[in-house]
């Protein structure tokens, strides 16, 4: 064989054209952030939440209380926060429906979902942000379960933590994603997911943010995540054991869900753009 023969079976460096158009696509301006807080009984944490919030980042902050009977609409007015609040109790999932129909007539770029118990860190708020400019991801979640350690001494229920574990992987599997915490209480999405996901659809109760996620899934958002330190107290809420089991039920019915659509064994609201 000759030398041009060689040379013409040696194989060329790899195509790295696809990968690279995939990875570097173009940065987002993202002027108008708006912070949506949903409170329930939050008088006693709802201070501190906001003073903690970025004021440099965020244009705007808005609490929407679903019937509280404590002092939380009083302290939020007195702070100067943009309060909208429900005659009777709706649950959480009606709550941020209200806040982010709400955050979106402020035609925001990104909106954040944090909640006002002070368990997590809105100081992060920029670092997270930078994930949507740069365009790497659409969603990002606060993961609070950095490590086992770390996240039982902030205070967190063995149980509460156990249960976490369990639904995340199952979650991780159904989904196709990597991440560490899919049920946590910060969260930032990007305007055209909150365009896109029919969250009207969602349920009024806690499974609401499991439904989100996975409508993200199903019309192709890219989901991040990066460590929050855990912060439990006594202040903070926290709902109750029996009220854990049904979400739990809940979240694995909706992974069910998601499955039967994908697959085309049956078409659910959740996935259906209005």
């Amino acid at each position: 064989m000759h030398a041009g023969s060689q040379e013409a079976a040696r194989p060329g460096p790899p195509d790295t054209a696809g990968a690279l158009e995939t990875i570097a696509r173009p940065a987002r301006a993202l002027g108008r952030v708006v912070v949506v807080m949903p409170a329930y009984r939050a008088a006693e944490t709802v201070e501190r939440t906001f003073r903690d919030i970025p004021r440099d980042a965020v244009a705007h902050v808005i609490l929407v209380d679903d019937a509280s009977d404590d002092a939380t609409v009083q302290v939020a007015r007195a702070l100067g926060i943009h309060t909208v609040v429900h005659e009777r109790n709706r649950g959480y999932g009606a709550n941020q429906k209200t806040g982010y129909d709400a955050a979106r007539a402020m035609d925001p770029d990104v909106v954040v979902m944090l909640h006002p118990d002070y368990q997590y860190d809105p100081r992060l708020i920029p670092f997270f942000l930078g994930y949507l400019r740069l365009n790497v991801c659409d969603v990002m979640l606060g993961s609070r379960i950095r490590t086992r350690r770390e996240t039982l001494r902030g205070g967190m229920p063995r149980y509460k933590y156990l249960a976490n574990r369990v639904l995340t992987t199952i979650e991780n599997l159904v989904l196709g994603q990597n991440l560490g915490d899919f049920h946590s209480g910060f969260r930032m999405y990007t305007r055209e997911v909150l365009e896109t996901i029919p969250y009207r659809h969602n349920s009024d109760d806690f499974v609401f943010d499991t439904e989100f996620l996975a409508q993200a899934v199903h019309f192709g958002f890219r989901i991040g995540d990066c460590p929050m330190p855990v912060r439990y107290f006594r202040e903070a809420s926290s709902i109750h054991f029996a009220r854990s089991v049904r979400y739990g039920w809940a979240t694995l019915l909706t992974m069910a869900k998601f499955l039967l659509q994908k697959w085309g064994i049956a078409r659910f609201r959740l996935f259906t753009r209005d």
